[in-house]
Order: structure tokens, then sequence, then C-alpha cells
């Protein structure tokens, strides 16, 4: 067989033909003068050839592999993959891609995060007070801003119970980080576990989903200008907090919100306490230090941490970094869970991805919210191969800094304004009277 005859080539050639007899247990090199040099020259080139060619065969059938990896996913027309379609793998695919100790969570680990966070806001705190520079403040208010959107993001994962695997702890922790930034821990948990498990659905979905039409022609030109125009749309946070998105009612802070079932009615009655304690101490610290001051230290940054969260929440789900991909949204038996969730973008922040504890990396974060935010990353990289085109590459940041999502933002937030009122499978289309900056 050339198997057989190639693999006795290769040993002939190796080991200069050393036989091992029955009745010793070491090799003995046994000398064929029988063998030309002529001979073993011809052996090295069939060696050399058939190596050659068994190369061509395995790339071929690498080449034949991917195409037929690649023929599972459905195509449009052009040739381009239809990313709306039914994907060919299973949530369970992506979850048996994962190592398993980016399930892990480490207390620890997560701990060490929380107290850099919050020793850096206060540092930065004791510095700003103390320099009190007009020419330090908007440094201060930028970087302290982006450090609440960092504590946001950590009082995120105590709600998902990434943090750890005591409930108690999230909660205590989770409390005393959102009310620290004016965020109803329970309420905002709440609707936020409803948003993971009806992402991508139009009418079911909780935050910056799309309008139908209908909707969008009846909302009132205030509302309108608060969701999708520049930069009102960038302040919405606290607004979606009382008065929830178009088309739904109720309010993150009133216990008998549809959002909450009656057992949860407790939970918000508890947050609501700790808000309503977050707000006496900021009364008692501007009373100490002055309203001014306490703009500077407090308030600002508080905008800006608001900015941080609505842009980056807009962008999991809004404007693909190439104009031309418009993003599918379902209805009916068209959703899946898989399917919303394969909708989502991540994107690249630069400097901030730490910063920020990778939030950035969402996609695997919305299919499976209780990996730990230092796993996301890894748990990605994982599951690449099983989604093929399904994972939509984020354009890598040039700099330190993510100018480069500036476009993909105002681009969405131009042509993105609603959907249509039927159908299954739809995207988002553009009113051509509304400007972004009216």
């Amino acid at each position: 067989k050339p198997k057989t005859l190639l693999r006795t080539m290769l040993a002939l050639h190796r080991n200069n033909l050393n036989v091992k007899t029955p009745s010793c247990k070491k090799v003995v090199p046994v000398k064929a003068p029988f063998v030309s040099l002529n001979i073993k020259n011809k052996l090295n080139i069939m060696v050399k050839s058939s190596a050659v060619q068994t190369t061509h065969v395995l790339e071929k059938e690498d080449k034949v592999n991917a195409t037929i990896s690649n023929d599972k996913f459905k195509r449009n027309e052009d040739g381009s993959f239809d990313l709306s379609a039914a994907p060919p793998f299973t949530l369970q695919d992506l979850r048996n891609a994962i190592p398993a100790h980016c399930w892990q969570k480490d207390m620890g680990r997560s701990i060490s995060h929380l107290v850099i966070d919050v020793a850096i806001v206060f540092a930065m705190a004791f510095i700003a007070y103390n320099v009190n520079s007009w020419m330090l403040w908007p440094l201060y208010w930028i970087a302290q801003g982006t450090m609440f959107w960092a504590i946001f993001v950590v009082g995120h994962d105590c709600g998902h119970r990434s943090f750890c695997n005591n409930n108690t702890i999230n909660d205590f922790l989770g409390h005393l980080l959102h009310s620290a930034i004016l965020v109803p821990y329970h309420g905002w948990r709440i609707s936020h576990r409803s948003h993971h498990a009806n992402h991508g659905h139009v009418e079911n979905d909780e935050s910056w989903y799309p309008i139908s039409k209908n909707l969008y022609d009846k909302l009132e030109p205030l509302t309108r200008m608060g969701r999708l125009s520049f930069p009102l749309s960038l302040l919405a946070f606290p607004f979606y907090l009382m008065r929830r998105s178009p088309g739904k009612s109720g309010s993150h802070f009133n216990p008998s919100c549809d959002l909450f079932t009656p057992g949860e009615r407790n939970m918000v009655i508890t947050t609501n306490a700790c808000l309503i304690a977050m707000l006496a101490v900021l009364t008692g610290l501007t009373m100490k230090f002055g309203f001014g001051m306490m703009v500077n230290l407090y308030w600002i940054p508080y905008v800006i941490n608001v900015i941080w969260l609505d842009v980056v929440t807009y962008l999991h789900h809004h404007g693909p970094q190439d104009g031309r991909i418009k993003m599918p949204w379902y209805r009916g038996k068209e959703w899946s869970y898989l399917r919303g969730g394969l909708s989502s973008l991540d994107r690249d922040y630069g400097i901030f991805n730490k910063i920020h504890h990778d939030i950035g990396t969402h996609l695997v974060h919305h299919l499976f919210p209780q990996i730990p935010h230092y796993h996301l990353t890894e748990a990605t990289e994982a599951i690449k191969p099983v989604l093929g085109p399904y994972y939509r590459e984020p354009e890598k940041c040039k700099g330190l800094f993510p100018f480069h999502l500036i476009s993909p933002l105002f681009r969405s937030l131009s042509k993105d304004h609603y959907v249509d009122d039927s159908g299954d499978v739809v995207f988002y289309k553009t009113d051509p009277e509304f400007s972004i900056f009216k």
C-alpha cells in the first residue's frame, strides 16, 4: 500500500536501516553496503515528493471543508451572507465551544476590579477638590464620568449575577454601586433582564428597540427629538428610567409597574429607599461643600456617565461599521433567543475597553450574561469559528480614543427611525423629513 511503502522508506531513511532483532533489547545498527548512494538519493526524492503531494491533498481537503462549512450559511442573491436568516448552529453549539473556566466566577478578582474603580473615583474627587482649578475641572469631569460608567458596569454584573455566586453579595454591592450614581438597582436589573430575554424583538424588547411606523407617526415631537435627535438622545437614560421607552408605560421606580411581578414589589421598594438615602447624602454634601462644588464634583460627571451609557448601549444594537449592512429585527415565529442575540454588535473602545470592563465585547455577553466580564474576550474568541459570518468583526480603534465610532452613531441616528408595522423580519427605514439636529 502507498502509505505503508512511504512509512517504510521514511524508516529506512531516518534510522539508517537500523534493525531490532527479537533476541536483543538494543537497536543494532546494520550497515547496508548494497544500498547505493543513487538509491538513497532516489529514496530522498520519493519521500519529498510524497510529502509534497500529501501536503497538497491536505490543503485541498481543507479548502473543500471550508467551502462545505460556508455552504451551511444562507446567502443573498449577490453572494453575501444573509445574516437575518436562522443560523446553522445552535445556542448549545456556542456554549460547548466556550472553555469551562470562562464560566467560573472569581469573587476575589471581581472585588479587585471594584476596589480599584472605587479608589480611583475617590482619589480623583479628592485631588480635584483640593486643586480646584478651572484648568483641571474639564479633565476631571470626563475622567470621573467615565469612572461612574465603570461603576455602573460592575453593578450591571451584580445584576446579572456574574460578579459572584452569592446573590446576597451581588444585591448588596449592586445597591451600593447603582445607588451611588442614582440608578434603581432592582428596577433596572429586572428591566434589563427582560431586555436580554427578548433582545432583537420589535415589540417585546425593553430598550433601544425599533418603533413601528404607526407608533412613530403618533410620537409627540418632543419624544421624537428625545429619542432620535442629537444631543438629546445621549441624555435619554434618566427619562427611560422614569417613563420607559415609547410604546411602553410605567416607571422603574413604581412597584406596581407591569415590569415587575408581585414577588418583586418589595425589591423595588428597597431600591427606592436606597435612592432616597443617596439623595439625602448628596443634599448633606451640598450643604457642606456648596452647590457649585457639588456640580463640579458629582453632577457634571453624572451627565458624562449618562452619555457613556446611552452611546454604548445604543451602539450595542445599532449602526454597523459598514453602512451598507442593515441589522435585522424580528417578530413572531422568526424571533428566537439566538437570532435576537446575534443582532448584537461588538465595539472596540480603545483605551476604554478595560476601564469599562470590556462591555463593548457584547455579543457573547448578550447570549451568555452569566459569564464574568474578565472572561468575555476569551469566550468571544472561542465562539468565532462557530459563528462564522454571524460575528461582525468590530473595526479596530486606530488610537487611544474611539473616534471611529462617531460615524456609525450619527449615521444610525440619521437613518434608523422606524420599522414596518408588519413582517416577521424587518429592517430600519428612514424618515426623510426628520433631522437629528432639529
